[in-house]
């Protein structure tokens, strides 16, 4: 079993060269799309399917639907933030902790599904206002040391969910649940 596929199920993301308003579209439709496909990947797993994680060491599926709209909440923050701030500092936040909490562990996965569907909602309408050199803002992310442009974060926002959604969906398929 190769542990960094199982981590890794798409690749790492990676930015590319050309950042246009075709990519841009790419990501954003990307974005759109994911909640419907988390609902349809686990419409019909069991309580026991979605205790069991998807790689050894790693989250629950359940942590896993979870982690996404609080990661994405997050995310979107950040976009409104260098939107209406110049070069603001982003707050980081400890996923792995968020994930550990009792509702991530235990949680019912609904509340999670309708809370993406509504943010992705919100956060699509938003980045469809936006101008192809709006993407250019930037934002300061202290535990990386590093300044990040918003095409950077919308790229690694839809490479974010289909990540999440091949753990879901490659764990299914080979019936590791």
């Amino acid at each position: 079993m190769d542990l960094e596929k199982l981590k890794y199920p798409i690749g790492q993301f990676s930015m590319p060269e050309i950042f246009d308003q075709k990519q841009a579209d790419i990501w954003i439709s990307e974005i759109e799309m994911l909640p419907n496909q988390i609902r349809n990947a686990t419409k019909s797993l069991t309580a026991d399917d979605l205790n069991q994680t998807y790689r050894p060491g790693g989250w629950t599926l359940k942590q896993v639907i979870h982690h996404l709209p609080d990661s994405h909440m997050n995310a979107y923050i950040r976009f409104k933030l260098a939107i209406t701030e110049d070069n603001p500092i982003i707050r980081p936040y400890y996923e792995d902790r968020w994930a550990e909490t009792e509702e991530a562990k235990n949680g019912d996965i609904e509340l999670s599904t309708m809370l993406l569907t509504a943010l992705h909602k919100r956060l699509v309408a938003f980045l469809r206002t936006l101008k192809l050199e709006d993407f250019q803002r930037m934002y300061i992310h202290p535990e990386h040391g590093k300044t990040f442009t918003l095409a950077y974060m919308l790229g690694t926002y839809a490479w974010h969910g289909k990540h999440h959604l091949a753990h879901i969906t490659n764990t299914i398929a080979k019936g590791l649940h």
